[in-house]
């Protein structure tokens, strides 16, 4: 979840400062001494909605807790996660963020505000990763085009878009080379052109800059190579279609 972070520090004044007749300024809330300590660093946040569950229960309220100020350790006798931090076990629970933000400052507390980013700002942070992760449409219409698998552009529009939900790598060290890719038995038909077609993007600019005089290196290019690995796949696809097909026929 995108979140925009603001600190807060709270306006300590000396103790002898005194407040003329005539001062209008609002007081701080702050009535006695604060519980807590000086070193305190309140969050407060909106929870997130549990991946477990679709429902939204108790995602409306706002949830004050403290940041850490020693770091844990692990209990030698049972293994477990400890801390000699008493403020790490403080959790308290709000209807609005205008009550958490008042009783911090009640207590004269240190705190920040996780507030959830825009729906739009979140959708065109989405989006830009999205337009620089994988190929342009252009690219791979005409690299399948170029392939005779002009066919297949739904297909791997497709397995692209769907890319990002299965966790599909753009890495080219997905395998030693291309065609490990295709032998893969652990990656379905989509991850498998998904991450071909984006390994093919990734060399094509690669020979782009190295065109423009900006060398990656001097290695070789393996554009060639991936295209020839989109063939095979496609090949084999063809081929066990084929055999289910002839199999269907006989029975």
């Amino acid at each position: 979840m995108e979140t925009i972070r603001e600190t807060h520090h709270p306006d300590k004044k000396p103790a002898s400062a005194s407040q003329a007749s005539n001062d209008n300024r609002r007081n701080r809330l702050s009535f006695k001494r604060s519980e807590f300590s000086e070193d305190a660093v309140a969050r407060i946040f909106r929870p997130s909605r549990s991946a477990m569950t679709s429902g939204k229960a108790r995602t409306k309220s706002w949830r004050l807790v403290f940041e850490h100020r020693r770091a844990p350790f692990i209990e030698p006798l049972m293994g477990y996660t400890g801390s000699t931090d008493p403020l790490a076990q403080v959790k308290l629970e709000f209807p609005t963020l205008r009550s958490a933000i008042r009783y911090a400052e009640r207590q004269g507390l240190t705190y920040v505000v996780q507030r959830p980013a825009s729906k739009a700002v979140a959708l065109a942070k989405k989006g830009i990763r999205r337009r620089v992760d994988r190929p342009s449409c252009a690219f791979s219409d005409a690299t399948l085009e170029r392939l005779g698998l002009a066919a297949l552009q739904a297909s791997y529009g497709m397995a692209m878009d769907k890319a990002i939900e299965r966790n599909d790598t753009a890495d080219p060290a997905t395998g030693s080379s291309p065609m490990d890719v295709v032998r893969d038995p652990t990656l379905p038909l989509g991850a498998k052109r998904s991450v071909l077609m984006n390994w093919a993007w990734t060399e094509y600019l690669i020979d782009q800059s190295t065109n423009e005089d900006v060398p990656e290196n001097s290695r070789p290019s393996l554009l060639h190579a991936v295209e020839q690995a989109l063939l095979a796949l496609e090949r084999e696809v063809q081929s066990g279609l084929d055999r289910s097909t002839a199999d269907r026929e006989a029975a």
